[in-house]
């Protein structure tokens, strides 16, 4: 028996060839088997660490995402199945013994229990922080990735349920969801394996059922051949106080998926419809009222209406046309509901146009007395 250190491995392949021997009609040429320790860059008598190293650092040379020189993607499967074959004990044992066939005819495919290289390389980087400088996972589902579209939503309040707030339920048409394909694992791509008297052959070909995208969704008349259907999905929404038309909410993930994609997000945008006697500016709450000439002089009590209910307002004696303040009865502060602005209560006085003959007679009487006391105050 020779051992792997003294005979280079060898394996019988179909080929034509000038050096064929003939055996029951079939035709074989003899070529030398891989050396897996050449390809990695190791001694045979490396140890596992030492393996594991010098698979990291050839896989991030040539990981198709990383280099795109042709060629790349094949030396990565070279890589990656020379690793898979000297970091397993058993695998190793047969080969330092028997050389690639060995592994083969014990049933051991050159990339074990691995639909792909690719799932080796990120099982090894998994929780390490990935490669860095932007690469992604290469399956198939994640290199033809299309994310779904945001879309909007109007989103109408009244006056006091922008003010402090409320939870809407709304009705939104979004896409079914696909779900992990069953075939490829969610991969997009699967490994077809051909026993023949020469060993095990391994292929890798885009998935069929799912187009190399990882998902499926359930086939339905009414999708025009898109594989999803538009259907009306009823969520909840939680708008925050002191919202103002304009304000947007984001909901992530509620609109349509796309193939191998993250969904869209939703947009509620809020547009508030105007109180008829409160009038908003900012957080500040805006009232108008009108009071006669006599309360104006004399003073008066008024019932204010504000989005806490009506209050009582003092106007005292001698009030000019003004603002007056009270002060909390505003708008919460968006994110701080705690603090609110103020309801300013704007006075007008009404002059009558028409008098009549009393109500002339004491304004006239009135006047006089506002004459002689003007008088009287320019003698002194």
């Amino acid at each position: 028996m020779f051992s792997h250190g003294s005979l280079p491995f060898l394996s019988l392949v179909t080929g034509q060839s000038r050096n064929t021997h003939s055996r029951r009609g079939a035709r074989f040429t003899v070529r030398a088997d891989t050396d897996f320790y050449s390809v990695l860059g190791v001694s045979k008598t490396a140890t596992k660490a030492e393996i594991k190293s010098a698979y990291r650092k050839l896989a991030r040379s040539y990981h198709p995402d990383v280099n795109k020189d042709a060629g790349a993607e094949d030396k990565f499967k070279e890589i990656s199945n020379a690793y898979e074959i000297l970091s397993d004990d058993e695998k190793r044992s047969l080969y330092d013994r028997y050389g690639e066939a060995g592994v083969k005819g014990a049933g051991m495919g050159g990339m074990g229990d691995y639909s792909n290289p690719f799932d080796l390389f990120e099982s090894l980087f998994e929780g390490m922080g990935g490669m860095g400088g932007g690469m992604g996972s290469r399956g198939g589902a994640r290199s033809r990735a299309i994310d779904g579209e945001d879309e909007y939503y109007s989103l109408i309040l009244d006056f006091k349920e922008a003010v402090f707030g409320i939870e809407k339920e709304i009705e939104i048409s979004a896409g079914t969801k696909p779900t992990k394909c069953k075939t490829c694992g969610g991969q997009g791509q699967v490994v077809a394996s051909t026993r023949t008297p020469l060993g095990v052959f391994q292929q890798v070909m885009t998935c069929s059922p799912c187009n190399g995208t990882g998902e499926v969704s359930k086939p339905c008349g009414a999708c025009s051949g898109d594989g999803r259907v538009r259907r009306t999905k009823r969520i909840s929404l939680k708008v925050p106080a002191g919202v103002d038309s304009g304000s947007r909410l984001r909901v992530r993930g509620e609109c349509r998926k796309e193939r191998g994609g993250s969904a869209g997000d939703l947009f509620a945008v809020i547009d508030v419809i105007p109180d008829p006697i409160l009038k908003r500016d900012d957080t500040n709450i805006l009232y108008t009222c009108k009071i006669s000439y006599v309360d104006a002089i004399l003073g008066t009590t008024l019932k204010v209406p504000t989005v806490d209910g009506t209050v009582d307002l003092k106007v005292p004696a001698g009030t000019q046309p003004s603002d007056a303040g009270d002060g909390e009865k505003g708008v919460p502060v968006l994110n701080k509901s705690k603090m609110r602005g103020d309801q300013l209560v704007r006075v007008q006085v009404e002059i009558p146009k028409r008098l009549s003959k009393e109500e002339k007679k004491l304004v006239e009487e009135l006047a006089d007395m506002s004459k002689n006391k003007v008088a009287a105050n320019s003698k002194r």
